[in-house]
């Protein structure tokens, strides 16, 4: 028995592609995939129209999606992140079906429960066996985890494994098995891994943000919750990562033995494993090519699917998330409530999304927010958000550069920063002060038709997202 064929064609055609039914992918290659784009584009030359496309995120460079929408070969979208060249051209009134957005344990769980049923998945295998065993390890286009496409491995009607690293079978470190593949299709490259490097992912040097940085470390320190056990998540960006370099510092020099890192892992994440700080890091999704390196060699290093990451009750019964201290998020902009949104810039466009932002605020004992007052000239906290990502009732504290504002609902925190000295401000002063800077912004015009709807991990459609006119 052999499961190899010969193009992402004949895999569409044995698989029983028609038209109307729902295509899914994986973004583990990020900035660097090239399945996607492949696989629309035979669908396109088979006549195949009307195609809907399930992705757990989408980039730049799959931009070719773009055209394919406009001629109607695909016609409806669900994703947990889309970037900005795609996002300015949904928010311009490109497609006509509302963009579904979820989060990164939503569309698992949604996957899994038959809320959102997939026809046909495709799985970029950076290294795969005749059979269809997968590792995201190995191979020219080794991206490290694959925990977000085991949902949809799991539960798709087919699912075509595309490699550009074929290996003889049986392959033995395996991300997704041979059980749940159907086809096996050999191109020349999946992707370029170097593209997996997808934004900010070094340690700021930009003052502010390490003052930032700094704050942020000196709050986990007051919160009581750093100490032996402790379990942590923060994000690629910078001041995020100088944070995170902090804190590797603190916890050596009080001797503090973490539990568990985790959610998309970084090289710095990788050195706090290595010097001890933690026991393991529960990896979804590797963010740099040293995470890459340390999934493969290191067995302390362990990849998890998206459901274990974030799943939410009662569709999981238990999820990583749920057993979080510490998770450092970022913000487009906030209101005084907390609400925050990360999926529209100031204009009102498509530019980023949840993934895991409501998610880990949902389940850590402290959400943080970090981020600068002022952005580009623009103040952080507005009196209408264009779209709220994340419920306010999730985030504990926010953390500037002036300082620190806490939710009212964590008077605990708040008694606990007082006592550490650290500079308290309310979420009124915090806007009164970037708008003697910035002045006060003009109201968007949310009067456009829905182009995207935010789904919340439990289901709930919390926000609208509107046309941008021209």
């Amino acid at each position: 028995m052999d499961k190899v064929l010969k193009d992402i064609k004949q895999a569409l055609q044995l698989a029983g592609l028609r038209d109307g039914m729902t295509l899914s992918f994986h973004h583990h290659l990020r900035n660097g995939d090239f399945v996607l784009n492949q696989v629309l584009a035979a669908a396109d030359q088979l006549g195949f129209r009307d195609l809907h496309v399930n992705t757990s995120s989408l980039f730049d460079i799959h931009a070719p999606l773009i055209e394919l929408i406009r001629r109607g070969v695909v016609t409806h979208l669900e994703c947990n992140y889309m970037s900005a060249r795609i996002g300015r051209e949904i928010s311009h009134g490109l497609l006509e079906d509302p963009v579904i957005f979820r989060t990164h344990g939503g569309r698992p769980a949604d996957i899994a429960q038959g809320r959102s049923p997939i026809d046909i998945a495709f799985i970029a295998a950076p290294t795969a066996d005749k059979m269809g065993n997968i590792s995201g390890k190995y191979g020219p286009s080794a991206c490290g985890s694959l925990g977000y496409a085991m949902a949809d491995a799991a539960y798709a009607k087919k699912v075509v494994a595309v490699t550009d690293h074929l290996v003889p079978y049986p392959l033995a470190d395996v991300s997704i098995s041979e059980t749940d593949v159907d086809y096996v299709v050999e191109i020349d490259r999946i992707g370029n891994p170097e593209g997996i490097v997808s934004g900010t992912t070094k340690i700021t040097r930009d003052p502010i943000g390490l003052l930032m940085a700094q704050y942020a470390c000196r709050a986990i320190d007051a919160s009581g919750l750093l100490k032996d056990g402790f379990s942590f998540q923060t994000g690629a960006g910078g001041a995020s990562l100088a944070t995170a370099a902090f804190l590797k510092d603190l916890m050596l020099e009080k001797k503090i033995h973490g539990s568990f890192g985790m959610g998309g892992i970084t090289a710095y994440l990788v050195q706090m494993l290595e010097e001890g700080c933690f026991e393991s890091l529960m990896d979804v999704q590797c963010f740099d090519l040293e995470a890459v390196r340390s999934i493969r060699e290191d067995r302390r290093h362990c990849e998890v699917s998206a459901l274990k990451y974030a799943g939410p009750r009662p569709d999981v019964k238990s999820s990583l998330v749920d057993n979080l201290d510490v998770v450092i998020l970022g913000a487009t902009e906030m209101d005084k409530d907390f609400n925050v949104n990360v999926h529209t810039n100031s204009q009102g466009e498509i530019m980023g999304g949840s993934g895991g932002h409501s998610d880990t605020a949902a389940g850590a004992k402290m959400a943080m927010i970090i981020a600068p007052l002022i952005r580009a000239r623009l103040p952080l906290i507005v009196d209408q958000l264009a779209c709220i990502s994340t419920p306010g009732e999730s985030i504990d504290c926010l953390v500037t550069q002036y300082g620190l504002a806490v939710n009212p609902r964590r008077e605990d925190l708040l008694a606990r920063f007082k006592e550490a000295k650290l500079p308290l401000l309310t979420m009124e002063e915090l806007q009164q002060k970037a708008e003697s800077f910035s002045g006060k912004p003009q109201p968007l015009d949310l009067s456009g038709r829905v182009v995207g709807k935010v789904r919340y991990r439990d289901g709930r459609i919390i926000s609208e997202l509107h046309e941008v006119k021209d």
